[in-house]
């Protein structure tokens, strides 16, 4: 019978059974594998040997005790069973189709993604890609200028990224799709399970014509931290984000500072002053974490000075390298 440690013999294999057992962006697990490696990782997790001098041994322990219960041999071999049975690729860090962009999320980058889809999206460079977010309960007028700009930046040859809600996410995708164009939506769940359930037939066209991705497994189902872990996928892929609409403690905000801390500029549009639907994006304006978008024109400069914005937001030290403080610009959100 299979064990969890002999199903993570090797890195590839170790990659996978993290990912199909473990919670997203844990930050203990990160410093896990960037201290002993994926392998050591897995046989940390499953109880086995005594922990390494270099970590926090209390830390650790408390880690072990949370997550030991979660590794079971028949997950992972499910989770395999069935990315087989979907027509899935398992992609690692490494891989020739792997994104390039994630590897900037430094240790919090995903153990692993399934895919679907055409995985040129993911190798194109990282001027080729935009993100688009905003409000689920978007308006008529979000709507409108989602269609318009995602309609002009496929004009463009840019690949449209979103996360496949309800809303602006949609007005994107379906921008794209209507104009021939290129889209990529990166799911909360796993990819036999879309959602919204709502969005079910959009993100079949999307998986069919574009490409569907999810660092989690088949099975898995979204909860609020995993739209939070997703955030950072959504931020590192583009090299821009722009933000149509959004309340004023919306999601797509704290989407938003985790782009901006990776020097990757962030744009917001503004709206009606009386719309609670652009209360967040009058706020990334008025805290400046966003430049100001009312045509692609205005998208397209932000690509022209994204590397610009990334060296100046190192230099202020928000970037990766300060984890305090990037820690607490995301909690703001």
């Amino acid at each position: 019978m299979a064990t969890i440690t002999s199903l993570s013999e090797d890195e590839r294999a170790a990659r996978v059974t993290l990912a199909a057992t473990l919670e997203p962006d844990d930050a203990a697990t990160c410093r896990l594998i960037t201290a002993v490696g994926t392998v050591e990782t897995v046989r940390l997790a499953a109880g086995t040997g005594a922990f390494p001098k270099k970590v926090d041994v209390i830390e650790a322990g408390l880690w072990r005790h949370k997550v030991a219960p979660r590794m079971d041999a028949r997950t992972v071999t499910q989770a395999l069973s069935e990315s087989d049975r979907l027509g899935l690729c398992i992609l690692i860090p490494g891989d020739d189709d792997w994104p390039a962009a994630l590897n900037d999320l430094g240790e919090r980058t995903p153990t692993a993604l399934w895919v679907r889809g055409a995985t040129s999206f993911l190798t194109a460079p990282l001027s080729h890609r935009v993100t688009v977010t905003g409000a689920r309960a978007a308006t008529s007028y979000g709507e409108h200028v989602t269609g318009e700009l995602a309609s002009d930046l496929t004009h463009a040859e840019r690949i449209i990224v979103a996360g496949g809600a309800y809303g602006i996410d949609a007005a994107a995708h379906r921008a794209a799709l209507a104009t021939g164009g290129q889209t990529l939506a990166v799911m909360v769940g796993g990819l036999d399970q879309l959602y919204p359930s709502g969005n079910c037939e959009l993100l079949e066209r999307v998986g069919d014509l574009g490409l569907l991705a999810s660092e989690m497994p088949p099975g898995a189902t979204p909860t609020k931290w995993r739209f939070l872990a997703r955030n950072r996928i959504l931020g590192a892929l583009s090299v821009a984000t722009v933000v149509v609409e959004a309340g004023y403690r919306s999601g797509s905000l704290n989407l938003a500072a985790r782009a901006a801390q990776l020097g990757r500029p962030v744009g917001a549009v503004p709206g009606p002053v009386t719309s609670v639907s652009s209360a967040g994006t009058h706020r990334l304006l008025r805290e400046g974490l966003a430049s100001l978008v009312t045509r692609v024109q205005d998208v397209t400069a932000l690509l022209d000075r994204s590397t610009e914005t990334s060296r100046s937001t190192i230099e202020r030290g928000v970037g990766l390298g300060c984890p305090a403080r990037q820690e607490a610009s995301v909690r703001s959100f």
